[in-house]
């Protein structure tokens, strides 16, 4: 018993000199122990934002006394999880996009400040992020080692946003086998697809307006459940703990899903029509 004693005032003894020394109070410890907890949850969150589904269902639910909109909520994630890698997917594709403009024109000035073509290609690549690892390894080494360029290019060019490469291919082919300018192709390609994503943006805006429509419209049952909780008259121990409720719960889930994949595809239809 005594050396139990003993060792215990000894732990205790090396805490306090530990937290003497690192000048953290006798709470402190716990307290930034959950704030990095928080903080490792906030970022994994703000990542899989998915999951939010997840935590709105569940709010509901207690709300609500059931758990029908935990279920839906869970039910969902897949399909939010979709819609977020389509626009992580369309961001990659349009910053690529724009690199591989920006190349074009970087090389274009090395061109025309003296630099070899194989040379500048080499440069551009370097400084750009158009192409990926893999993909600017291969360019780089047929540039410098007399390899093929245009078919290393048509190559990098299959990447999603990276479809400008084979213009790009095409001025090298033309510049190496009929000695073309290269310098004033590059230039008229940088144009050209300047003026294409210019294009894409201008459409992007003209259906910013139809967008925002179908997002208000999708959003009406959700105020409408909020003005019916407002004026006491419970929607959701309707909705949710009666057969007709659930019955026009699943009606309408199913409509307004229909409406939304509608919605949807009208305007990607316009885009890629556009």
């Amino acid at each position: 018993m005594v050396a139990v004693l003993w060792a215990a005032g000894m732990r205790d003894a090396e805490v306090r000199r530990a937290r003497a020394v690192l000048g953290v109070g006798p709470g402190e410890g716990a307290v930034s122990g959950w704030r990095c907890v928080v903080e490792r949850w906030w970022r994994w969150g703000k990542r899989r934002p998915e999951w939010g589904c997840v935590a709105g269902g569940l709010v509901i639910g207690l709300l609500g006394a059931s758990v029908v909109p935990l279920v839906i909520g869970a039910c969902a994630v897949p399909g939010a999880a979709r819609v977020r890698r389509a626009r992580e997917a369309r961001g990659d594709r349009e910053r690529r996009g724009d690199a591989v403009i920006g190349l074009c024109g970087l090389m274009a000035g090395e061109v025309r400040a003296g630099r070899q073509p194989g040379e500048a290609l080499a440069v551009a690549v370097r400084e750009s992020a158009a192409l990926s690892g893999a993909g600017s390894a291969a360019v780089v080494a047929a540039a410098r080692f007399g390899g093929d360029v245009s078919g290393a290019l048509r190559e990098a060019a299959r990447e999603p946003g990276a479809e400008g490469l084979h213009g790009l291919a095409a001025c090298w082919r033309v510049a190496v086998d009929r000695g073309a300018g290269l310098a004033a192709g590059l230039e008229r390609l940088s144009g050209a697809l300047r003026a294409e994503r210019d294009q894409r943006a201008d459409l992007k805006a003209q259906l910013a307006g139809p967008w925002s429509t179908a997002v208000m419209l999708a959003g009406l049952p959700v105020l409408g459940l909020l003005l019916g909780s407002a004026m006491g008259a419970q929607p959701l121990r309707v909705l949710l703990h009666t057969g007709a409720g659930v019955g026009c719960l699943v009606v309408g889930g199913v409509l307004e899903a229909v409406g939304m994949w509608w919605a949807v595809r009208v305007v990607r239809g316009a885009e890629v029509g556009g």
